[in-house]
């Protein structure tokens, strides 16, 4: 068995190859396509396992080398370096170090969705993206009105239907007419992309059964409940709900030392699109759940409000765990406080 690391970058990857005794068989350039790859796995002559760090493109080599019948193992890059933290830093020697890794069975994996769940999160990202193009050009017609002294006080949103009249009857110097106009032209055009993706997103979730039991979970609506059913995925990779909330970020940091126990800030290197999921899930959970809402003023009598919300995001996250594993929707209760008795 010939073992691969590669240093995989956009239109090239350099590939280290071990033999069972963990000499370099040879180290070398290949481009990013099916016919260079192939021309290296025949000159190999053998069966072989590769691993990859996670990366810009890992998605298209992961693929390619699967459909060549090679075992991949997607490597997590901030994990590898903590391990094999080196001084000198060059392609052929991050692919052998890759290499001998995965041949000492050190390389800390990350989970690889299938490709329909990852051509989901595209359509999804993209979504994401339109909405904060959309928020940047509301921040500009802001600035542009505020700057014209424009009278907003009596709209609570300019973007709606009454405030929408007032832009479009604006009288504004020349250019700065103009400049709106064109910004108005770009929010619409925006907005309806956003539409449009939105329904690409329902039509491709339409038959999934994760989504529809995350959507049953107050706080989660179309968007949120997507991008947590697509994030998690298998949930039987989850061993119990504290991983998950972990996962996701949801855990506050712990310092122990002397005897004593510091806990801070949530934990960093989590799946950030998960933690704001649930942050912003709890916000609206807590208006409209009233056990998660009784969760809430509980911990905020103790809490400062945003430890609080965490607090209700963890518990979402343990909900959905709970539900998904199960198989089942969400069901309302009446929230009791158990205090614990050790």
């Amino acid at each position: 068995m010939i073992t691969l690391g590669i240093d995989n970058h956009k239109r090239y990857s350099q590939v280290a190859a071990l033999n069972e005794n963990g000499t370099v068989v040879m180290n070398v350039k290949v481009n990013n396509n099916k016919q260079s790859f192939e021309s290296l796995l025949n000159e190999l002559g053998e069966p072989c396992e590769a691993v990859l760090e996670s990366g810009y493109a890992w998605g298209p080599t992961y693929d390619l080398l699967n459909d060549l019948g090679v075992d991949v193992t997607l490597a997590h890059p901030q994990k590898v370096r903590a391990i094999a933290a080196a001084k000198i830093k060059t392609d052929s020697i991050d692919a052998h170090t890759l290499a001998q890794l995965l041949q000492a069975d050190l390389i800390p994996e990350v989970c690889v969705p299938t490709k329909d769940i990852r051509r989901q999160k595209d359509v999804l990202r993209q979504r994401c993206w339109l909405v904060k193009c959309r928020t940047g050009l509301k921040n500009r017609i802001h600035a542009l009105i505020a700057r014209n002294h424009v009278d907003t006080s009596g709209y609570s949103d300019i973007f709606g239907r009454s405030g929408r009249a007032l832009l479009n009857n604006l009288v504004l110097p020349e250019t700065e007419q103009q400049l709106l106009k064109q910004d108005l032209a770009l929010f619409d055009s925006i907005n309806e992309h956003i539409k449009t993706t939105e329904q690409w997103l329902k039509g491709l979730l339409s038959n999934s059964r994760t989504y529809e039991i995350v959507q049953s979970v107050p706080g989660l609506g179309i968007i949120l409940s997507a991008l947590v059913a697509l994030e998690i995925g298998d949930i039987k990779r989850f061993r119990s709900p504290e991983k998950l909330a972990s996962y996701s970020g949801l855990i506050p940091s712990t310092y122990a030392s002397g005897g004593k126990v510091y806990h801070g800030h949530l934990i960093q290197g989590c799946n950030q699109w998960l933690r704001y999921a649930f942050v912003e899930a709890a916000w609206t959970a807590i208006k409209v759940s009233p056990y998660y809402r009784s969760y809430y003023v509980r911990l905020k009598a103790k809490k400062q409000n945003n430890i609080a919300v965490a607090a209700v995001a963890r518990k979402l996250s343990e909900t959905i765990y709970h539900c998904l594993t199960q198989n089942r929707m969400y069901e309302e209760r009446n929230y009791v406080y158990k205090r614990s008795t050790i």
